[in-house]
């Protein structure tokens, strides 16, 4: 799969932001071999498994220009590099404890230009700043994970969601929802918005600032 498959999704995509896409490939192929932040086996679908699904979180809102999202435990830069590029005007700052993985994010976002994003080698307990909005792909348990971040929002998003957690995951979340004790928490099918298999079990969930 290439990067067309995100632009049958996206079909307001500037002609820079194709070739951004594009870039991506060669990249991640490129750093991968020095730094495994993608499996093996997984890097052939990088378009479907990292890509769109970190773009999955802009089919359930659109971020605004000069709002702050900080992505926690971006990984080799997911969704943090994606999101990046389709809302050039918001500021993502991506975070990682891993400081091989934030070479990775700094490699790839230099290589294409991205000019609205920082990446640092820290916990997300360490950042002492506040964001509009928070996004993250299934780093840990949400029981763990909220204390994390709590106390790091902005609450004064003016978007068409308050401030608060957009979180990728997949599989049965019940429990884990109970588990965690946090309250209006959305649970958003990903097959609602795509057509491939892999998105049959996932979803966007979104809960504010609390």
């Amino acid at each position: 799969m290439t990067s067309e498959l995100i632009a049958s999704y996206f079909n307001h995509l500037s002609e820079k932001q194709k070739e951004q896409f594009a870039q991506l490939d060669e990249l991640y192929r490129h750093w991968n071999s020095q730094i495994n932040v993608i499996s093996r086996k997984d890097i052939d679908s990088l378009y479907l498994h990292h890509i769109l699904h970190s773009l999955s979180i802009a089919k359930v809102i659109s971020f605004l220009p000069g709002e702050k999202v900080l992505d926690v435990g971006t990984g080799g830069g997911f969704p943090g590099i994606p999101l990046a590029i389709l809302f050039p005007e918001t500021k993502f700052y991506l975070v990682d404890s891993i400081g091989k993985k934030i070479k990775v994010v700094q490699g790839v976002s230099e290589a294409i230009g991205l000019k609205n994003l920082q990446a640092s080698h820290a916990r997300a307990e360490q950042i002492d700043d506040k964001f509009d909005f928070i996004v993250s792909r299934a780093v840990t348990q949400l029981k763990e994970f909220y204390p994390w971040v709590k106390g790091k929002f902005t609450k004064s998003a003016s978007n068409t969601y308050p401030s608060g957690v957009f979180y990728l995951k997949g599989g049965d979340l019940k429990q884990e929802f109970a588990e965690s004790k946090l309250r209006n928490i959305k649970q958003i099918p990903l097959s609602d918005y795509f057509k491939e298999e892999f998105f049959d079990t996932k979803y966007v969930i979104y809960f504010p600032a609390q």
